[in-house]
């Protein structure tokens, strides 16, 4: 069924708070049904993925692996004449203009879709009411997709020290680059300045990186991190910086007395719910610990007319999670049609170096759900890396229940691996079976046959 309204000119159905990815799919989808819908948005349309996440990084970490495949050609009989030349502002102005386009087509999908706009930083005034930029918009629903931010934690200096969002603009490629963080902003970041040349430390508190990752992930990632140069201090934290005493660069002091010197230090320490100065106390709502807003299955709030979806609500924080929140809110809302989130078996992928792809269950998460478990796993060089002399191993692991036969969980790490699971993640959804991987004949040479010709569990 389609939504109509009356037309009124501070009157709207929906009004959504951030133009990111989920608010600008709410927003699309509640207007393709009818809904007359207003969307705000305080800095560019497109969100964090679009200009200052995902999108921006995968650029980044496209350039950052020429380096790497330079020297691998050698083995496959290339010569370079010259030694190749990276140029950092270049690479910067053409991440840029790409922004912009995508920025650009963000705001013509909008228009598109009857969507109006408008710029400024909103604030909830009642459980009906918005203002934004001076003005007040009145609205049947509200809906706060205002994703999240960086947290940084409160250390002396710690002004000193960049987010992921300031490495985008960087003047210059730092040459010694200090990383606090194991989760996977800190990791792509590491490949990144890696591969483009710099000296990069990794400090993490934890005992391995990628926490709430599959154990043999974890391991895999960090070897091959370590095989490319990057360092790993575990088990430490960066407790204070100071400026150099040349002037030039950072010092940062780590909790068991050492002090690294660097040009930059990035804090990837996490993001949390962008919920301040929102006016959510005007309505009653409050934040959990981290600042999220809690929701039921329709995506509602505490508060009946106000709803959220995205990182906001601190539950899969991902961007294609974020899309399918908001489709399934506006067509919820505004075309009666039932489409619940299932937030089980969501696929992620690490752009890190070397790259991961999983889907379902770890080990060790199956184990303690309670469930009898066979692993299969191989652990080998890719065809890739033969030639050029590389030592890297990739990783293919199947987490299987061993009374029903159901795998529960596919991991890989190596090249491609994030490409490949996109299909395994349809198998595990679909609650395919080992027997059912065994029977599918395998694409050779390639590394995702590992998946179905593995056959003895470890």
């Amino acid at each position: 069924m389609a939504y109509n309204s009356a037309m009124n000119s501070s009157k709207y159905d929906l009004v959504v708070i951030g133009a990111g990815s989920g608010g600008v799919r709410a927003a699309r989808i509640a207007a393709s049904h009818g809904a007359r819908v207003a969307i705000c948005e305080e800095s560019r349309v497109g969100g964090t993925c679009v200009i200052r996440g995902c999108v921006p990084k995968k650029l980044l970490v496209y350039a950052s692996e020429f380096a790497g495949q330079f020297a691998d050609s050698a083995g496959f009989g290339w010569q370079l004449p010259e030694a190749p030349v990276f140029s950092w502002p270049d690479l910067i102005v053409a991440k840029d203009a790409e922004i912009d386009r995508l920025n650009a087509v963000y705001h013509r999908l909008l228009a598109d879709a009857g969507v109006a706009l408008f710029e400024g930083r909103a604030r909830l005034i009642d459980a009906h009411t918005v203002e934004v930029a001076g003005q007040q918009l009145s609205s049947e629903r509200i809906l706060i997709a205002v994703g999240g931010r960086p947290w940084r934690p409160e250390i002396p200096g710690g002004e000193l020290a960049i987010s992921s969002d300031e490495a985008f603009h960087l003047p210059t490629l730092p040459q010694r680059v200090v990383i606090q963080g194991g989760g996977y902003i800190a990791l792509e970041f590491a490949g990144i300045f890696n591969g483009l040349g710099a000296e990069v430390t990794v400090v993490y508190r934890g005992d391995r990186v990628l926490r709430g990752f599959d154990e043999d992930v974890r391991q895999a990632v960090e070897d091959g991190l370590r095989g490319r140069g990057v360092g790993i201090e575990l088990g430490v934290s960066v407790a204070a910086l100071q400026a150099s005493s040349s002037g030039a660069g950072v010092v940062a002091e780590l909790s068991d007395g050492r002090a690294l010197t660097a040009d930059a230090v990035m804090m990837a320490t996490g993001r949390v719910p962008y919920t301040w100065d929102l006016g959510l106390d005007a309505v009653g709502l409050e934040v959990g610990e981290r600042g999220e807003l809690a929701v039921d299955d329709d995506h509602r709030t505490a508060v009946p007319s106000i709803f959220a979806v995205g990182d906001v609500t601190d539950r899969v924080n991902l961007t294609p999670v974020a899309l399918m929140e908001g489709h399934a809110f506006a067509d919820k809302q505004f075309a009666g049609l039932d489409r619940p989130m299932d937030h089980a078996n969501v696929p992620a992928a690490v752009f890190s170096q070397p790259p991961v792809g999983t889907v379902g269950l770890s080990e060790q998460a199956a184990r303690a759900a309670g469930h009898r478990v066979k692993v299969f796993k191989s652990r080998f060089t890719p065809m890739k890396y033969t030639l050029a002399g590389r030592a890297e191993k990739a990783l293919m692991k199947l987490v299987v229940d061993a009374d029903s036969d159901r795998v529960l969980g596919v991991h890989a790490v190596g090249p491609d691996a994030p490409e490949m699971l996109q299909g395994f993640a349809v198998a595990v959804r679909a609650g395919l079976t080992k027997a059912d991987f065994d029977r599918t004949v395998g694409i050779h040479p390639t590394a995702a046959e590992e998946l179905v010709t593995l056959r003895q569990p470890v």
